[in-house]
């Protein structure tokens, strides 16, 4: 597995790409929304995805209408 989409978990929203880049690299907790992996719906942070072999995230941000691109 290579690429992952991931959405905010709690109820947060980014309005920023930085922003969404600062809470991922503080491994704060994402859902994994990806219908195609086995985790769909899980909570994942940025060491859990890293471990499991991940390399790219698609993270939706925006009220989901944007996408962020990071490479691990």
């Amino acid at each position: 597995m290579n690429r992952l989409t991931l959405v905010p978990a709690n109820g947060r929203d980014y309005k920023s790409q930085k922003a969404v880049q600062a809470d991922f690299n503080a491994e704060k907790d994402f859902i994994i929304q990806d219908i195609s992996s086995r985790w769909d719906g899980k909570p994942a942070n940025k060491s859990s995805l890293k471990s499991s072999g991940v390399t790219c995230v698609h993270i939706r941000y925006s009220r989901l209408m944007r996408v962020a691109v990071i490479n691990l």
